[in-house]
């Protein structure tokens, strides 16, 4: 731990586009945070429905809608305080979340610290996990290993850090970008967030450059939030960003056509299984639905 950093002001930046009202339920909540000074900015990414204006909030407006990383550093950028906290516009957050976050990652800073992330039901999400490869990311294509993922074998062969449980705090390879708390600076000197991904994978490559910087990243347990999450699009848009980002974070750090080749090879087990599935009186579509993989593995971005 480094321990040589001080808390200072926090300047919270919540990429808003759709729906205003989870975007206003946040910004009502950080409003009414206990921490001090804080400044709310909220980065309105070209919403067809525009968030307004909100007194004790500052709202910047983008021309053209570019996605999470996109909307994150244009509210960066009129940051004011040394701490950024990056905040997903649909989290529901207690009144002291700001300072009890600041004082657990305190004393590890420089540093990300991400919260536990809690379901609406109140279940713990896994939000501290391994930095990627092509074994975490084809392991999770295999549908038929679906229905064993309570298993934690299961959960650590996909990429998810399972010592990162309520009450841990210890550093990982990075935390979900649902909430994290981070030197301004340090997002600047490496340039933000990568304006190529649109959706997903973005906070890996921004921990990873961070980490190259010796700026690691922590699980902070003991401080929660509530997250929906994925209510403002439809599943298989979501589906689409996911993996044309991973194949972009591949081609960025390596393994792109491994991956590919992997996820290919899943897609024909899939295949396999859903026609014995289909046999026995499924309702699924075998061809169809490898189809639709290999659409998502060979159409994603170069």
């Amino acid at each position: 731990m480094a321990g040589d950093a001080s808390p200072g002001g926090v300047s919270v930046v919540v990429p808003h586009h759709g729906d205003p009202a989870p975007t206003l339920a946040t910004v009502r909540a950080l409003l009414g945070q206990t921490y001090a000074p804080l400044q709310v900015v909220v980065s309105d990414d070209a919403s067809p429905d525009p968030f307004p204006e909100v007194d004790g909030a500052l709202v910047v407006r983008r021309a053209a809608n570019g996605g999470f990383g996109s909307a994150v550093n244009t509210g960066a950028a009129a940051a004011e305080h040394p701490l950024l906290l990056v905040l997903n516009s649909d989290v529901t957050l207690g009144p002291t979340f700001v300072a009890d976050l600041v004082a657990a990652a305190t004393p590890w800073m420089p540093a990300v610290a991400g919260p536990l992330v809690l379901d609406p039901g109140g279940h713990p999400s896994w939000t501290a996990r391994h930095f990627p490869t092509v074994t975490h990311q084809s392991v999770e294509w295999l549908t038929p290993l679906a229905r064993f993922r309570h298993h934690r074998a299961l959960h650590e062969a996909v990429g998810h850090d399972t010592r990162a449980v309520p009450g841990a705090v210890l550093p990982v390879d990075w935390v979900v970008g649902a909430a994290l708390l981070l030197p301004t600076e340090a997002l600047r000197a490496v340039g933000g967030f990568d304006q190529r991904y649109f959706m997903n994978s973005e906070e890996i490559d921004l921990q990873r450059r961070l980490r190259a910087r010796g700026v690691p990243s922590v699980f902070v347990g003991t401080v929660s939030l509530v997250h929906v999450g994925g209510g403002s699009s439809d599943p298989a848009r979501r589906r689409r960003w996911l993996v044309e980002s991973r194949l972009r974070y591949a081609g960025t750090w390596g393994g792109r056509r491994r991956l590919k080749a992997a996820l290919t090879l899943a897609t024909g087990v899939n295949a396999v299984v859903n026609t014995g599935r289909r046999a026995v009186g499924r309702d699924v579509r075998p061809l169809e639905t490898a189809r639709e993989e290999l659409s998502l593995i060979h159409g994603g971005p170069r």
